[in-house]
């Protein structure tokens, strides 16, 4: 009798097997790829643009010229910044149509230690405005301000004449709840440490008779833990993400310089598999309890399985991976690199999130001195930052140093 049952059992899970294979093999992968299959993961507010200037450019910063904010986009091109020490300060609002009291702040800093090493360090805070919590009648059981935040310390070096590269770590907080609970389960702040990678490579060449600098960038950035906000509850990806690009910066005079840059994102954790679906819709189930994937790969692996995997773990097939890519192109014009004008656009594919969106922007600076305005016009899904003037002010020590000293000259 035992052997009987065990018989049935097997075969019985051979047809379940069978049963998703056919189902598979039957179903077209452009009608997977076509269906909306979007990524999320914890603490996504580590891949907003925090600085006006890139998101003045379409969210690009892979391979663009270093600044105060180049920590954030790729660490490694601080090792090729001119001036000694600066740092930037950054205000976003958030979903100022909607409320008022949800922002994201920035503040970045580096210092030069030689000619070929650079240090940096950045807080990155996203507050989420006031939330009030209510019992099943209504009644108010209390207020909580929803934060989230993540302090970054990096280091980048020259490896070469034109190439270099770059390191960060970062703590990152969330914290959601304020500790309250639902039916017996307890919240608790999430954290994680993370580690970023990046390298940079910049060439001048001649464009058209016009000393042109071509330059390319790569960052993996948030290489680390899981998340989770329960003890008991599952924990979740970080945005651990691929960014690439690439730029050219060509001086046409002594006044005029444009910029051209292109960037690529790709997250790097797994993409959410199609499930086999029993005759009553529910989830089909094998012998351990666990949902039977019918297209896709098993989410639940460790960090750099998942990193692995996420290249071809996509349901749909090819298809489906090529749209996990987001796309960036920026154009920054600068006069007598006083006064910069700039443009972009963002695309993501409609079945993994649909944010499309251009953006405009504008700089000046003055001595030590520059402040970096950025517009964002949304072309598809209403966006968080639509109608709302995100502003950056960049302090130069280097710039107050050489000002002082040409005054000690004139007096």
């Amino acid at each position: 009798m035992k052997k009987l049952v065990l018989c049935l059992v097997g075969f019985s899970m051979l047809m379940h097997e069978s049963f998703a294979q056919n189902k598979l093999s039957a179903m077209q992968k452009d009608s997977l790829a076509g269906t909306i299959n979007t990524i999320t993961t914890a603490v996504p507010f580590l891949l907003i643009a925090p600085d006006s200037r890139a998101g003045g450019m379409g969210d690009v910063g892979a391979a663009t010229t270093p600044d105060a904010n180049s920590i954030h986009w790729n660490p490694a091109k601080l090792a090729f910044i001119e001036d000694d020490i600066g740092f930037s300060v950054s205000y976003t609002p958030w979903l100022r149509a909607l409320v008022n009291d949800i922002n994201l702040a920035y503040l970045s800093a580096y210092k030069k230690l030689k000619d070929d090493q650079t240090i940096a360090m950045s807080l990155l805070y996203f507050s989420l405005g006031n939330i009030t919590f209510t019992d099943i009648y209504g009644n108010t059981t209390g207020q909580f301000n929803p934060n989230e935040f993540a302090i970054d310390a990096a280091y980048s070096r020259k490896l070469g004449e034109d190439f270099s590269g770059g390191l960060a770590l970062r703590y990152i907080y969330s914290n959601l709840t304020g500790g309250y609970g639902v039916s017996n389960t307890t919240s608790h702040a999430g954290t994680s440490v993370a580690a970023d990678i990046s390298v940079y490579y910049k060439h001048e060449i001649q464009i058209s008779g016009k000393k042109t600098m071509w330059s390319s960038g790569a960052d993996i950035s948030n290489i680390g833990a899981k998340m989770s906000y329960t003890n008991t509850g599952t924990q979740d990806f970080i945005p651990t993400n691929l960014r690439i690009g690439s730029a050219l910066t060509t001086d046409l005079d002594e006044y005029n310089r444009f910029t051209f840059t292109l960037d690529a994102n790709k997250l790097l954790v797994p993409t959410p598999p199609v499930y086999l679906r029993n005759v009553s819709g529910g989830d089909s189930l094998d012998a351990n309890g666990n949902q039977i994937i019918l297209a896709g790969k098993d989410p639940n692996v460790g960090v750099p399985t998942g990193m692995i995997q996420s290249f071809s773990d996509a349901p749909g097939g090819a298809t489906e991976q090529w749209r996990e890519w987001t796309w960036s192109a920026g154009l920054e014009y600068w006069y007598d690199k006083q006064f910069a004008i700039r443009a972009g656009y963002f695309h993501e594919a409609a079945t993994k999130g649909n944010r499309q969106y251009f953006t405009v922007g504008a700089g000046l600076k003055y001595n030590v001195f520059g402040l970096d305005f950025a517009y964002l016009i949304p072309t598809q899904q209403r966006n968080p930052l639509e109608n709302t003037l995100r502003f950056t002010l960049i302090f130069d020590f280097a710039g107050l140093k050489k000002e002082n000293q040409d005054k000690d000259k004139t007096e």
